[in-house]
């Protein structure tokens, strides 16, 4: 490997939305995440719908389906 090209590799503090925080190592210092393994779905068992202007509504009503 050749010197000095690699950047610095350093502890890094990841926080999700849900609160949740854990380290690893990057080369940046911390990083700001929206979803992880304790809040994602899959790793929960837990369905969430994310509604982003309507749109499981507006879903329900063009297929007449009951809410």
């Amino acid at each position: 490997m050749k010197k000095d090209i690699h950047p610095d590799y350093k502890v890094c503090t990841i926080s999700c939305a849900c609160g949740n925080e854990f380290q690893t190592k990057s080369n940046v210092e911390s990083l700001r995440i929206d979803i992880c393994s304790s809040c994602h779905p899959f790793f929960t068992g837990e369905q969430k719908l994310v509604d982003a202007a309507g749109r499981v509504e507006k879903f329900k009503n063009k297929y007449n389906m009951a809410k």
